[in-house]
Formats: C-alpha cells, sequence, structure tokens
C-alpha cells in the first residue's frame, strides 16, 4: 500500500504539480512586475518595524500583521528545512540548492499572490472571528457548483494532508530525534507534545499567535547561530562549497566528492521539489494566516507573506546546506536526517545529535500549532464551529501516536494530500491572477 501510495505521489508531484507551480510563480512574477525585487525591501523594513515577542495579542478582528507572518513562517520552517535540504543534496548533489532558490524567488510572486487574495476575500465566521483563506477566495470567483466542489476538495485535502497525516509525521520527527539524542522513548515525547499542543489549540487564534510570535523568532535565531557557528568551524571549505552550488546546477560531474551519477535534470528536479515543499508557496496553506493580518491593503501583507518564503529557503535552508557541504559529510552516502546529523556532529562532537534534536522540536512542533491552525479553518468552512473541538481531539491523538509509528504510509499520504490540495488552490489563483496584477502596481508606501 505504502508502495503504491508513494508511486501516485511521485507521478502527481514531480510530473504535474512542479511544473504547474513554477509556471504560476513565472506568471505572477510578469504580470506583477516582479514584485519580488521591487518590495521585498519593504516587506523586510514592514517585518522588523513590526516586530515584538510581546505584541497586541489578536483580537476577532485578526493578528497583527507579525503574528500572521510568524504564524505562517511556523508551517513553513519545519523538519523539512533539515531533512529536506539533506535529501535534496543527496539525491541532486550541490545543484540542487541553485534550484531551490530559483523556484523560491519565483515562489515570493506566488505566496504574493496568495496572501493578496487572501486579504481582499476575508470574511466573519460564525464565531465573529475573521477567517479567510483558499476557500474563500475560489468560491469568490467561481460562485456557483464548480467553485463548491473545488473548495470542499481543498478543504478535505488540507485537513488530511496537515491537520491528520501531517502532523503524525511531525511528531514522529520530534519522537525520533529526542530517541536518537537521549534515548527517550517516542511516546513520552508525544505525550508531552500533545499536551502543550492541546493547550495552545484551546485557546484559539488568540494563543496561536501569541506562541507563534514568540517561538518563531527564537527558534530561527537558535538554529541559525548555531549554523554560523559551525561555518566560523569550516570556514576554510565555505568558499568552495559556495562554487559547488553553482558548478553543480550546470555540470554536476565537475564536483568532485558529490554525488555519482547525477543530471542538470536531477539536480533541478530535487531542488526545485525540496524548495517548492519547504516554502509551501502556491499550496494554499499560509494564505490562512495571511488572511487574519489588520492592514489597511491587501499588498500591505502581500509583501510581508514575501519574507516567509525569503526566511525559510535563502536564510535557513541555505544555511542548513552549507552546514552539509562545507562538512564534507555529503561523500558519506547519507541521506536525510541522517546526514544532517553527521554534519552537525562533525563540527559538534556528540552536541550535534542534541542541536538538531532540540531544533527538530522547535521546527516541528511550530509546524504542529500552524498545520492545526490551517486544518481549523477549513473545519469551520466544512462543518462549522461546533466540529472544531472534535477535530482538535483527533489533531491531539495524531501527534501522540504519530511520535512512536513507523510513518512511511502516513508521510506518503501527507505527500500525496499535499499534492491534490494544490490542485484547486492554483485554479483560484491562476483565474485570479488579474485582480493580483492589478493590486501589485499600486501604491505599496
Amino acid at each position: 500500500m505504502a508502495v503504491i501510495v508513494k508511486q501516485i505521489s511521485g507521478f502527481v508531484w514531480d510530473n504535474l504539480l512542479l511544473y504547474l507551480l513554477i509556471f504560476t510563480g513565472v506568471l505572477f512574477s510578469i504580470r506583477t512586475g516582479f514584485v519580488q525585487l521591487r518590495h521585498l525591501g519593504t516587506g523586510l523594513k514592514r517585518m522588523f518595524g513590526s516586530f515584538s515577542l510581546n505584541g497586541k495579542e489578536a483580537d476577532h478582528e485578526g493578528m497583527s500583521s507579525f503574528q500572521a507572518l510568524t504564524t505562517a513562517i511556523a508551517a513553513q520552517v519545519g523538519t523539512g528545512n533539515i531533512t529536506g535540504c539533506a535529501t535534496a543534496l543527496a539525491s541532486g548533489g550541490p545543484g540542487a540548492i541553485f534550484w531551490m532558490w530559483i523556484s523560491a524567488f519565483f515562489g515570493m510572486s506566488t505566496i504574493y499572490g496568495e496572501a493578496v487574495l487572501a486579504q481582499k476575500y476575508k470574511t466573519v465566521g460564525e464565531d465573529g472571528q475573521v477567517i479567510g483563506g483558499p476557500v474563500y477566495y475560489i468560491k469568490a470567483r467561481f460562485p456557483n457548483g464548480f467553485g463548491k466542489f473545488l473548495a470542499g476538495f481543498f478543504s478535505v485535502s488540507i485537513i488530511f494532508a496537515l491537520g491528520f497525516a501531517g502532523n503524525m509525521v511531525q511528531s514522529n520527527s520530534i519522537g525520533d530525534s529526542f530517541r536518537n539524542a537521549f534515548g527517550i522513548n517516542p511516546l513520552y515525547v508525544g505525550i508531552v507534545c500533545a499536551v502543550i499542543a492541546s493547550f495552545i489549540f484551546l485557546g484559539g487564534v488568540k494563543r496561536i499567535a501569541s506562541v507563534t510570535e514568540k517561538l518563531v523568532p527564537i527558534m530561527a535565531a537558535f538554529y541559525i547561530l548555531g549554523c554560523i557557528v559551525i561555518l566560523c568551524i569550516n570556514h576554510a571549505a565555505v568558499w568552495e562549497s559556495i562554487q559547488a552550488i553553482f558548478i553543480g546546477a550546470f555540470q554536476p560531474q565537475a564536483i568532485a566528492g558529490g554525488v555519482a551519477g547525477v543530471t542538470v535534470k536531477e539536480a533541478m528536479r530535487f531542488g526545485v521539489a525540496r524548495g517548492l515543499f519547504s516554502n509551501e508557496a502556491g499550496m494554499g496553506s499560509t494564505p490562512h494566516a495571511h488572511a487574519l493580518a489588520k492592514v489597511k491593503k491587501p499588498q500591505d501583507q502581500g509583501v510581508i507573506a514575501m519574507v516567509g518564503v525569503f526566511i525559510d529557503t535563502f536564510i535557513i535552508l541555505t544555511l542548513t546546506a552549507l552546514v552539509i557541504l562545507s562538512s564534507g559529510a555529503l561523500s558519506t552516502g547519507a541521506t536525510g536526517s541522517v546526514l544532517a546529523q553527521t554534519a552537525f556532529n562533525q563540527a559538534f562532537g556528540q552536541f550535534g545529535s542534541i542541536f538538531i534534536a532540540i531544533c527538530m522540536l522547535f521546527f516541528a512542533f511550530s509546524t504542529i500549532i500552524g498545520w492545526y491552525f490551517f486544518g481549523e479553518v477549513n473545519v469551520k468552512a466544512l462543518f462549522g464551529q461546533k466540529a472544531v473541538k472534535i477535530y482538535a481531539a483527533i489533531v491531539v491523538v495524531c501527534v501522540i501516536f504519530g511520535a512512536c509509528l513507523q510513518v512511511d504510509l502516513v508521510w506518503n499520504l501527507s505527500d500525496l494530500f499535499n499534492g491534490l490540495m494544490v490542485f484547486p488552490n492554483l485554479v483560484g489563483l491562476l483565474a485570479l491572477s488579474g485582480v493580483v496584477a492589478k493590486i501589485a502596481h499600486e501604491d505599496h508606501d
């Protein structure tokens, strides 16, 4: 069963979504006049201008712009930033990182469009809370049976992909890393994570926003600092690693000690796929957070949303890649989390495994919070406010048992549902590209 699901998921991602997502990114870049070049500085300025570890609480009118960004980043920056990057390097060689950058560059315009549309078509739910996301802009563009079907298909896919299967995978990453570093039974880790998560879930949007605005900056700073320390230790190999990324993108076989047999096509495929999967641009997940931001104009949150992709790929994924490449761990033949642990152990000794375990805890737990919230919005859209408690209970159970299960099938199912939810989102985005283009050329000040 797991093999069949993996094959279907691979076909959906490698033969369909990869090209659709890149096409959407290129189209939005052209139609918005390359908004990611014109207004990334504006987004960074707004982010630092609203930075806070103890900001104003979210209320029925939504979140602060910074809280919306950190909630989105909580979902974007996950275990994929460590294991996903390592997998791309092991399968596509150093050149895969170059293609990650390319996919992220175009993805920034896609996520700009998602945030703009989420803001423009947001509404107020039956509980009085501001609510928004792909369901609402899909229905706005297609106010008929087709739109209702697309929106429903998206909601079911994201609930299963992120809320259930995805969160089982995230808790499993935490359980595995703590077992490897400390010898702790993953079940106990899962129970602790579930208890803390349920406390956050029960607090609703206010508590989720309050947690993410504190957790995300701290976890990012901790990981970035650790990577910088390693790069200082490996400083003699850093420039060579950067060169390997550019050479490997076009001449993979020219890299000594790289991955044998890698072609330009493979470097491109693994780099683009892992990059898009990590930063979630075009997947329809992060708009749920950006819809809640209290801003004057939709484009104000659009430029903030681009910062999420920038941080996820150009900073955190790039640092992970440079740590792995400068350590020489790629030549060991290891892949995934083992490759990452090997690279960190090379510089930190046994503390490397502990460092990775702590980072996995931060990254995976923040993703659990973000993905729970995205699923909750769609549970409300499908079944109403009364179903939220049932949904939360199921997620908590998934977190507990996901920590100690062999989750190959669950991971493949998550991949598949992740792919399925992209299709209706892209239909909505492409149909509303004219709206995004018009807004992108309006005043951003």
